[in-house]
């Protein structure tokens, strides 16, 4: 089945909706993988220009800067990422199999052929787990979020949050532990590749250790 993610844009995202226009499309999918490539702090709209064969002042026509064009492509994994849940849900009933699905779907690659956008979802998954706390972590914060611009990433958290209500109504810190997990998801696999001695997990090849972990989380606090 192939599906289309399409990011609600408000000009506070973008100046201009980049899926209007095969540019915009291109500043889109050449940024998440050249964003991925260099590393937030070294990515530059001269840089992405060069890529794309494209003035950099025609770059800064569908984004302000660097930092809304890392929310735009993180905008649109918070809602790849819901749908995922969404649809790997529809079918489950039994609310252990359900948060254990959820914590199975923030620790591993999204998979490759599930939409028709052309962003390289390897990547994007690779930015969520290096650059998504760069997002919130900054002095605009506050402004950012008058402006609505995580909201995404809350709905993802609070599909989560009910998913801990409906398990166990007593629990009394379902949001909290619901970011705590999200986060974790991210933080996690990071640790593990680069500072391993914080992690128990040093260089697996992959996340089972992780999902292992944030499973015996979750299910530490919520059991009845």
């Amino acid at each position: 089945m192939q599906i289309q993610i399409k990011v609600p844009v408000s000009e506070k995202l973008a100046l201009r909706d980049p899926e209007s226009s095969e540019l915009g499309k291109n500043i889109v999918r050449h940024g998440v993988t050249l964003m991925q490539q260099l590393g937030f702090e070294q990515f530059t709209f001269r840089k992405l220009a060069q890529d794309i064969n494209t003035a950099e002042a025609s770059i800064y026509r569908y984004f302000e800067n660097k930092h809304r064009l890392l929310l735009y492509i993180l905008t649109w994994y918070w809602h790849y990422l819901q749908y995922i849940v969404l649809f790997s849900l529809q079918n489950m009933e039994d609310t252990n199999l359900k948060i254990r699905k959820v914590v199975e779907i923030l620790s591993k690659e999204p998979p490759e052929d599930l939409d028709q956008s052309g962003i390289d979802k390897k990547a994007a998954y690779k930015i969520f787990i290096a650059e998504s706390s760069k997002t919130y972590l900054t002095k605009e914060v506050g402004s950012i979020n008058q402006e609505h611009l995580f909201k995404p990433y809350k709905d993802l958290c609070e599909l989560i949050a009910q998913l801990f209500r409906d398990h166990n109504p007593a629990y009394p810190y379902p949001r909290s532990l619901a970011s705590t997990l999200v986060e974790m998801a991210h933080f996690q696999p990071y640790f593990k590749d680069n500072l391993p001695s914080l992690t128990d997990f040093g260089h697996e090849p992959d996340n089972a250790s992780v999902r292992a972990y944030l499973e015996h989380l979750v299910f530490s606090a919520i059991t009845k």
